[in-house]
């Protein structure tokens, strides 16, 4: 199934815009699945350099995830301030303590304006984009966290250990 809609430049990319492999994550900051992943993309990261870029889309699922809608706005509130991969990190590395007052800390790390910060944890827009997100996920076919896009089509085989590195060096970049 294909990612839609596509990468563009209102989604929080990391590397170059061009680079041969586009790895996309749906995922939730409160979800245990999306934690384990995270050393794994870091991994993906440093193997691959400038070869991948990595875009992450918010996907809480707020009913089984009670704080990770507000762990989602964290980050575009941190984004608000140069700061979304940052927070995006630490709120991974601090998964389980994502209550409002955790959030502010971590704002508080970042050296974050801790009033705009506070301000932007309320804003509805930011819940709309967070919403968006969700729907461009649901179009897209996304039912689980984590889900992978690469290079624009769903990854439907296993993520853990070395598999996803697996994968794009045979079928992506043709190694062998």
């Amino acid at each position: 199934m294909p990612l839609r809609p596509p990468v563009s430049d209102h989604d929080h990319i990391q590397g170059k815009f061009f680079a041969a492999i586009e790895l996309v994550e749906y995922g939730d900051y409160q979800c245990p699945h999306c934690g384990r992943a995270y050393p794994i993309i870091k991994k993906l990261q440093e193997t691959f350099s400038t070869k991948l870029k990595f875009i992450f889309r918010n996907f809480p699922l707020a009913k089984i995830h009670p704080e990770a809608t507000i762990a989602t706005v964290a980050t575009e509130a941190a984004a608000r301030q140069e700061k979304f991969w940052e927070m995006h990190d630490i709120i991974f590395e601090n998964q389980q303590d994502l209550n409002r007052e955790a959030l502010v800390k971590y704002a508080e790390r970042l050296r974050l304006d801790i009033e705009q910060f506070n301000y932007d944890l309320d804003d509805e827009v930011l819940y709309e984009k967070v919403d968006s997100d969700f729907e461009t996920g649901i179009r897209s076919g996304v039912n689980a966290t984590p889900t992978f896009f690469i290079n624009g089509e769903k990854y439907n085989l296993g993520w853990e250990g070395n598999r996803l590195e697996q994968y794009i060096r045979n079928s992506v970049l043709g190694e062998q």
